[in-house]
């Protein structure tokens, strides 16, 4: 896909001089630097996962949403394709956790640097457990925040995983 500002009033994303600069230092300090100029800005931001997937060009599952919980009170990531539906009980589970709760705006802000709904899979302010649903791998290429709620990377999946430092985990919950 070739996406310019010359097609942004179409609706694609358009090129953007770079990330959130948090995300931009972390992409430099992981030796990333490529990665900057592949970020793409929304004309808008994407609320829903299928206006990202359609102003992007790539089908829901090639979205990888990051969805911020509390695990008895730890902040943790939970990176999966756009298409699934999180599995709240698997999560808990896997954790070990007593209580699982979806984190408030501020600890999100806190642990990550980013706002809600901004939260790139990697590059955070403190050190966070990330879990990564298996269906990100189905993609030879996943799409992901760049650190607002305006923009957007491509990587691959295994790429994304590695320097997220996240553990591969089965937690969309299961398809009726």
């Amino acid at each position: 896909m070739n996406v310019t500002d010359d097609n942004a009033d179409e609706g694609r994303p358009s090129v953007v001089s770079g990330p959130d600069p948090l995300f931009a230092e972390a992409l430099r300090e992981l030796g990333l630097d490529e990665v900057i100029g592949r970020v793409r800005r929304f004309p808008d931001t994407a609320r829903t996962t299928a206006e990202a997937a359609a102003a992007i060009g790539c089908e829901p599952s090639q979205i990888c949403k990051s969805l911020f919980f509390a695990a008895d009170g730890v902040p943790v990531l939970v990176l999966l394709d756009g298409s699934a539906h999180v599995g709240m009980e698997l999560v808990r589970q896997e954790l070990g956790a007593d209580k699982l709760t979806r984190a408030g705006g501020r600890l999100v802000r806190e642990s990550t640097g980013y706002g809600p709904g901004a939260v790139p899979p990697f590059g955070h302010r403190t050190r966070i457990r990330v879990l990564v649903d298996r269906s990100l791998l189905a993609h030879d290429t996943v799409w992901t925040s760049a650190g607002t709620p305006f923009t957007v990377f491509p990587m691959d999946p295994k790429s994304l995983i590695a320097h997220a430092d996240g553990t591969l985990v089965d937690v969309r919950e299961p398809m009726a």
